[in-house]
């Protein structure tokens, strides 16, 4: 069930409830069942609900859902109790009654967490069976419970290496305290209990204490000689000094010396967990009256109290995972696959260098590389940076530093309100880094600058507060989804749907935009230029915010109120000769060349400035709306906009990367099909982008697909279009479930077509239908992602099958990248004795095709290339075929030739680009 508010760290009444498994946590909510009202219902159904102490309304409402369900499916694969289980947990979520907790259900069922969140999202066979709200509910059980596997599987590896083993198994009593305590500790100090990166701290910190506090005999040698020498029980103290105590809060004291042992061995950042230490755990500590006490925790009273916070959360009873209950046990594929780590023909000495990739492991390299990379970078402005800032018209810094003290306050106060009461500190520990990001962004972007316009003030730039809150945003969305603390898992969708108080604990992206109050329009502007300015991003962080990028192309850029629609109406005002972006550019390549600056200092674009002959482009600075060149007799119209054609240039091509995969996936036997559709779709976002507002691209995708499909006498229903969707990467069933169909009123996709869609395109759509339908939009040129990855192979151009790419990490030699007979190839290296040109040779020619290399450790260019070649495919340089006793030294021959062309072209580029 999904959970109400939860505790925000204030003692519980010590006065328990009854054990879970016993009976109704909450009586006054669930009264006895009234088996008189159920007769027309299946006896063991009704038995199902009694067990689970379920209300007559629920009742009524899952099996009604259940006769629904068995009416739809075709063929019910798994046991009516299951399914019934299924209908009763989906029922209470939407009823919002507390009958039961999840695990309850899942007992009853047999079932575990994983087979269950299967099974309920199996009963949604048409549109309107699961509500967005239940699916809310589920997504963050299901993050919650692999956070708290993650978490468990972390402490027994790190419980062996703590406590040794005794004859009576006297240490497993200690273990399942300090687990129990850590679960307590969660609940009471996090309301967003599903932020694996503070959990963890947190749980080093329940570890800290354990330790310090059980016998010496319980520990292994490492951590009894971690302890501090100093350690001792409290000894009795005069009066005055007494009352000198309490009136001074004791904040508890943490063993640094432990602590930092600790944090060595699970690679945790040590100052970090002091911090959570001295908040909220400290907090957490004071609630149990445990801060003076040099005991351990009473063992009976942590577990009651975590059991009536479990109680009161109905959610899953995490101490499950130490008992190793089925319920809670993750698929035994699952763990292997989070364990193992390939290792192919790498010798037992090497394996050891590469530890198992675990969601832990994961999160605090992550963290590790951030900091590492920020280390130089201070939270002031470096010394070039004040340089730039000083030769600016207006020095910009004052400005700069008032804006970061007030967004920072705004985002620690945000942050605590999201995550945990105590956590305002760590929401400043968060923004300081943030900080630092956003000076060494800064700084490289404005270097940059300075070398493509010769130019050093950048006044009107830097003095522009939407670029530097674009910037901060950008930087501190980094930081966010480093720490885990960002993602897409509710699709960008940031409201609760009626699910209790899901909205206050959700920082995914956009939340960022909300607490600095920037429109999304903006913070789109800057996410390329950001990429650029740091090659130090990872691969996953650089993915992060190319998925940020596509929601606000997709929905949030169209939100009432985005400036995007105000330059729609300019742009539009200005002419219908000034389109957007005119259909047949479509087929040209998407040039990424455009800066912040650009786009910042739109509507100019640098081709419509009047300038003097032969006379220097200008400073930033000086970068101001001037008069175009006119015609005689005709009225001036406003220039387009750099960042409105740029937006609207990527869109397009999302659009269709978008319709190519769902077309793909549905009418593959209609190729024919999918440039209609398009230009249907492209037809309404050019023309009729008024659709777009508060809606989602993808509602105008598929409602353009089934329109089509009807006019061409296609049977495609809109159920069909629905299911291959969902299949779709980046997709939320919010997206088709709750379409906006009259000014705040929200209905199913088929009911936006039938009474929005097909009303306002209705002529347009018929046209399809005749002997002489509109002529067919081009279709857009998709290029590869302007964010390139120094890992990912670049195939060389005119060639089918010569690939290059840098060498992986530049600490690890080729004996541990790749398998020992393999060989490495660096163009215009020697290669040193000829019997090697025979040993490749042979091994080109041979049927071995392996020689490929599989470890990705790192993405730090580096000037070797690998090669990788395909006999059967066309020759390089002519097109022609290829013999198959081809020789290395043909392809390198065609590729040195390739690469001067490439060479010449860049050359040729680079000129036409500085004369423009």
């Amino acid at each position: 069930m999904p959970p109400k508010k939860r505790n925000s760290g204030t003692p519980q009444s010590k006065e328990l409830k009854p054990s879970a498994e016993s009976g109704s946590p909450e009586k006054k909510e669930s009264p006895e069942l009234s088996l008189k009202k159920h007769r027309d219902k299946d006896a063991e159904f009704v038995t199902l609900c009694k067990s689970l102490h379920v209300t007559d309304p629920v009742c009524d409402s899952a099996w009604r859902l259940w006769k629904n369900v068995q009416d739809s499916m075709e063929e019910v694969a798994d046991s009516q109790k299951r399914l019934w289980g299924a209908c009763l947990f989906v029922s209470a979520t939407d009823m919002d009654v507390s009958c039961f907790t999840f695990t309850q259900v899942l007992k009853a069922v047999s079932l575990n967490v994983k087979q269950f969140f299967t099974l309920v999202r199996k009963l949604d066979v048409n549109l309107d069976t699961i509500s967005t709200k239940v699916n809310s509910a589920l997504t963050r059980l299901e993050k919650k419970y692999d956070v708290t596997l993650a978490l468990y599987q972390r402490f027994e590896k790190t419980c062996k290496k703590i406590f040794a083993l005794l004859p009576d198994g006297k240490e497993r009593e200690t273990i399942r305290s300090c687990w129990t305590m850590f679960l307590l500790a969660k609940g009471r100090a996090l309301q967003m209990e599903d932020d694996l990166v503070i959990s963890f701290q947190l749980l080093l910190c329940t570890l800290e204490l354990c330790i310090k506090r059980c016998p010496p005999a319980l520990l292994q040698p490492l951590y009894k000689s971690a302890i501090s020498k100093v350690q001792s029980p409290p000894t009795r103290t005069s009066r005055r000094n007494q009352s000198k105590a309490k009136s001074r809060p004791m904040v508890p004291e943490v063993d640094l010396q432990l602590l930092k042992t600790l944090c060595t061995e699970n690679e945790c950042n040590a100052e970090e967990v002091k911090n959570v230490y001295q908040t909220s755990f400290s907090a957490f500590l004071d609630s149990l009256d445990l801060s003076r006490s040099p005991d351990f925790p009473q063992v009976n009273d942590i577990n009651q109290q975590y059991e009536e916070h479990y109680l009161k959360s109905k959610e899953f009873d995490g101490r499950l995972f130490f008992d190793g209950d089925e319920t809670v046990l993750a698929p035994k594929v699952e763990i292997s696959q989070v364990e193992r780590t390939p290792k192919k023909n790498l010798s037992d000495e090497d394996a050891v260098l590469i530890p198992p990739q675990t969601p832990i492991r994961a999160a605090m390299t992550s963290i590790q590389q951030l900091r590492g990379d920020l280390t130089s970078s201070g939270d002031q402005p470096s010394t070039n940076l004040a340089t730039y800032f000083k030769n600016c018209t207006v020095d910009p810094t004052q400005d700069v530093l008032k804006r970061l003290e007030t967004l920072g306050q705004a985002f620690s106060q945000r942050f605590g309100q999201a995550v945990g009461p105590r956590c305002i500190v760590l929401g400043r520990q968060r923004f300081n880094l943030g900080v630092k990001l956003y000076y060494k962004v800064m700084e490289a972007m404005l270097k940059s600058e300075e070398k493509r316009l010769s130019v050093q003030n950048f006044s009107k730039l830097l003095n522009d507060s939407t670029f530097h809150t674009s910037l901060l945003a950008c930087a501190l969305e980094v930081v966010m989804a480093t720490y885990g603390e960002s993602s897409f898992r509710t699709g960008g969708y940031n409201h609760g749907s009626g699910c209790g108080d899901a909205a206050e604990t959700n920082v995914c992206f956009p939340w960022i935009l909300d607490v600095v109050n920037l429109a999304a329009f903006d913070f789109y502007k800057v996410i390329e230029s950001f990429i650029k300015a740091d090659p130090t991003l990872s691969k996953d962080i650089v993915k992060h915010l190319e998925t940020c990028e596509n929601l606000i192309m997709e929905r949030i850029a169209w939100r009432t109120g985005s400036p995007l629609f105000e330059l729609l109406k300019q742009e539009h005002e200005g002419g219908a000769a000034e389109q957007v972006e005119t259909p047949a550019s479509f087929s040209q390549p998407l040039q990424h060349n455009h800066t912040a600056a650009d786009l910042y200092l739109s509507p100019m674009r640098p081709g419509h400035r009047v300038l003097p002959p032969e006379s220097p482009a200008p400073p930033s600075s000086q970068v101001t709306s001037q008069p175009l060149t006119q015609p005689s007799g005709q009225t001036p119209r406003p220039p387009k906009s750099n960042s409105l054609s740029l937006f609207y240039k990527k869109l397009y091509r999302l659009a269709y990367m978008r319709l190519k995969i769902l077309c793909s996936y549905l009418l593959s036997s209609h190729p024919e099909l999918e440039p209609i559709i398009w230009t249907l779709f492209q037809h309404t976002l050019q023309h009729e982008h008024e659709l777009m507002r508060d809606r989602h691209l993808d509602q105008l995708m598929m409602s353009a697909m089934y329109a089509i499909c009807k006019v061409k006498s296609v049977d495609l229903r809109f159920k069909t279009i629905v299911t291959a969707y969902k299949n779709m990467p980046n997709t939320n069933q919010e997206t088709f479930k709750h379409v906006l169909i009259t000014e705040g009123h929200f209905d199913s996709i088929i009911v936006f077509y039938n009474q929005v869609f097909m009303q306002k395109l209705k002529t347009n759509i018929l046209q399809y239908a005749s002997t002489r339908p509109p002529t067919l939009s081009p279709i857009p040129q998709i290029p590869r992602s302007p964010y390139k990855f120094p890992n990912s192979p670049l195939r060389v151009p005119g060639s089918n099958n010569v690939y290059i790419s840098p060498l992986k990490n530049p600490r690890m030699s080729p004996g541990i990248m790749t398998p020992r007979s393999r060989m490495l190839v660096s163009i215009g290296e020697s290669f040193g004795l000829s019997n090697r040109f025979q040993k490749i040779n042979q091994m080109v020619n041979s049927s071995d095709r392996s020689l490929k290399r599989t470890l990705d450790l790192g993405a730090t260019p580096k000037p070797l290339k690998r090669l990788r070649f395909d006999m059967d495919g066309q020759d390089e340089a002519d097109g022609s075929k290829s013999g198959g006793d081809s020789t290395l030294i043909q392809k390198l021959a065609e590729m040195s030739s390739t690469r001067s062309r490439m060479q010449e072209q860049k050359m040729k580029e680079d000129t036409e680009s500085r004369k423009e």
